[in-house]
């Protein structure tokens, strides 16, 4: 039975219109705020400046801290699938429950309590339940508070889909007039996303084969900027916590807060660094909260990550159900490209940084160094799981390889620093083939200057190249032993090897010669790329064929769009003379070229972020609009520009796994937890 139409939405939503617009218009005529809508940065718990105010430069929990010590968060073998529940209305559980029994694949039930009395959940009768929890959450922020709580403490970490769901009355909308009672909405949209095993099955096939499908809710319940309801200011003070703007336009989002979601799209709210405080106390509200605006910026952070808001069959030809939805069963998920980060290896003391900066020196030192350029700009950026961790222990590889591969990620690019016989940070690739690790890793000769400045130019060197009395020809034989480890990525049989600043080395192109030829004499056969670079940073002056290489390898934001912004307007500290860029149209653009393919031979690379202020404080160069979402788009088209090759050539590099004096960085952090690793993940898993 089906009691809610698109039409009827419609014309609830004309309604809503007729009866909130006049208002709005006259308050805001007369200085005042809309009746439906918080003042934002003058009254909205959420307010950017009173969250500043609040975490102090430190990231909060955002959850019940008490769940770390009950074991309620340990969960040894997570299914693919999660059913959340919200449960206010205990008498409304057991037809939700009943109706779980559908759900055709291994799946986790994680129920959260605001009852505020004790909850047994009977799911005695629901074959593929695997675990079931039960979180206790105060009455607070509806079902979007609590949800965001199991957000926040990883609790939604493990799972490639899931399915939120709640007890819901809504009897207020009877009394607005918006057609329908909250019981006939409420069994309209179980019914669809959980009616039958056939219809969940079809549910998944969607997910399975669409990977452009982020959320997936009832017919009839995608709605757009017309039903925004005053929640724009709350809306927009939210999504500056991500240097994201607000475009009203954008807005499609699931109405009634219940659908079928990517695991991605609630995991990356991490990013927002929401707690309780965000919220209001609970006082009967209809709109223009917390709660009410983020259900609408769950479906632009949907859009923004380069995901669809659907209908379930709404306007569209049925999907045929093939099978594809036992991906989501327990077999093992196929990885759709070879993802590999660039790796830092300067997290460690090494004589030459004890001279040059001081003894003990690390990269660590520049890290906790960083200090904010303008208002809410992120620094420090500190680690999270790993710590302030020392490359020299053989237990950090091993976290950090278990970490990558947990999330799909087929190996590690080491910089690899050689000047003209000598090296410099190769400990930790040295151990990494000593050990018995079972990664995969390659090399990027970093042939560049060491200066005082950080920057690989020509002043202020520290230690440089030397060409003229130590032939680049010799670099080959001094990283055979890493070449002919089982280890070593290939393509085809062939060693990926990189050179970042090809332009500086006299006669490359017989340079690649000599390196080819000593390596076939080992049996080893190469893929040599040079990184994209501009002419400043010594690219070729010839074409890759003319010099020998098999292609370029991307490495933003080289050779990538660089889209100044004004300082005004941001709260910029008048010390800081350096650069403030837009990452969002360096995406945008990087998207675009993605879109008209990558050459056969050249793979294509995309950026976490760049912002080197740790480094060079006052005169660096910071790209404002990074987040989780709009990284995931990005890594998503770069994927989808190499999918049409054999699996083995569908590689996509990552600027960075560790850079973390420059922002670039995978590795889960204070400010974003994991949400970067797990937009990794979702690429590769959809």
């Amino acid at each position: 039975m089906r009691q809610i139409t698109v039409a009827g939405v419609r014309r609830r939503a004309s309604r809503y219109r007729s009866i909130v617009a006049p208002r709005r218009r006259l308050h805001r005529l007369l200085g005042l705020p809309a009746p439906y809508a918080l003042p934002g940065e003058s009254g909205s718990p959420a307010d950017f400046g009173a969250w500043l105010d609040r975490i102090g430069g430190r990231a909060v929990a955002g959850y019940p801290e008490h769940w770390n010590v009950t074991g309620i968060l340990d969960l040894e073998t997570p299914s693919k699938v999660a059913a959340v529940v919200h449960c206010y209305f205990p008498e409304l559980l057991p037809e939700i429950v009943d109706h779980l029994r559908s759900i055709p694949v291994p799946f986790d039930l994680l129920v959260t309590n605001a009852t505020g009395a004790h909850l047994e959940v009977d799911t005695s009768t629901v074959e593929r339940v695997r675990s079931v929890r039960v979180f206790d959450v105060p009455n607070h922020g509806r079902d979007i508070l609590p949800m965001v709580f199991l957000v926040n403490s990883k609790a939604l970490d493990p799972y490639d889909l899931v399915v939120k769901v709640h007890t819901k009355k809504s009897e207020w909308r009877q009394e607005h007039e918006l057609g329908g009672s909250g019981e006939q909405w409420r069994a309209a949209l179980l019914g669809e996303l959980l009616g039958s095993q056939e219809q969940i099955c079809a549910i998944l096939e969607r997910f399975a084969r669409e990977p452009h499908l982020g959320i997936l809710t009832a017919a009839g319940s995608v709605l757009g900027p017309e039903m925004w309801g005053d929640n724009q200011t709350v809306a927009r003070t939210l999504l500056r916590r991500l240097e994201m703007p607000l475009v009203e336009s954008d807005l499609r989002f699931a109405s009634g807060s219940m659908y079928w979601v990517r695991g991605f799209v609630l995991q990356g709210l991490r990013s927002l660094n929401l707690s309780a405080a965000d919220f209001e106390e609970e006082a009967g509200q209809v709109n223009a909260t917390t709660a009410h605006a983020l259900e609408r910026i769950i479906g632009v952070l949907a859009g923004e990550a380069g995901l669809d808001v659907e209908e379930v069959g709404a306007d569209r030809p049925q999907t045929p159900v093939e099978g594809h939805w036992r991906r989501f069963d327990d077999g093992e998920t196929p990885v759709r490209a070879r993802v590999v980060p660039f790796y830092l290896p300067q997290f460690h003391p090494v004589a030459e940084n004890d001279q040059w900066w001081g003894k003990g020196f690390t990269e660590w030192n520049n890290v906790a160094g960083g200090r904010p350029v303008f208002h809410g700009h992120h620094q420090p950026k500190l680690p999270r799981d790993l710590g302030f961790y020392d490359l020299r222990l053989d237990s950090v590889r091993r976290e950090q390889a278990a970490l990558a591969q947990a999330h799909g990620i087929e190996g590690f690019m080491y910089y690899y620093y050689w000047f003209a016989g000598r090296r410099l940070l190769e400990k930790p690739i040295d151990d990494h083939l000593a050990s018995d690790l079972d990664f995969p890793f390659c090399i990027m000769w970093a042939n560049e200057n060491w200066t005082r400045r950080w920057d690989g130019r020509s002043t202020d060197v520290l230690i440089g190249q030397d060409y003229e009395h130590v032939p680049a020809e010799l670099f080959i034989d001094d990283v055979l032993p890493f070449l002919r480890d089982p280890r070593y990525l290939r393509v085809d049989g062939k060693c990926v090897l990189s050179i970042y600043r090809p332009g500086q080395i006299p006669d490359f192109p017989a340079v690649v010669r000599a390196w080819r030829a000593r390596a076939a004499q080992e049996g080893i056969e190469l893929h040599l790329v040079s990184v994209d670079v501009a002419q400043g940073f010594d690219a070729l002056d010839v074409t890759t064929a003319e010099a020998g290489l098999d292609g370029l390898m991307g490495f933003p934001p080289h050779n990538h769009l660089w889209s100044w912004l004004p300082h005004e307007g941001l709260g910029i500290d008048p010390r800081f003379k350096g650069n403030t860029l837009s990452y969002d149209k360096l995406v945008r653009d990087a998207e675009r070229k993605l879109n008209a393919g990558t050459p056969d031979g050249s793979f294509p690379a995309t950026m976490v972020t760049f912002d080197n202020t740790a480094r060079r404080q006052w005169a660096g160069d910071v790209w404002l609009g990074s987040n989780p979402y709009t990284f995931r788009r990005w890594l998503a088209t770069a994927v989808r520009s190499v999918i049409d090759r054999p699996r083995d050539e569908r590689i996509v590099f990552v600027n960075a796994w560790n850079e973390w004096a420059e922002g670039a960085v995978l590795e889960p952090s204070d400010r974003f937890g994991a949400t970067y690793l797990l937009a990794v993940r979702d690429v590769l898993h959809s």
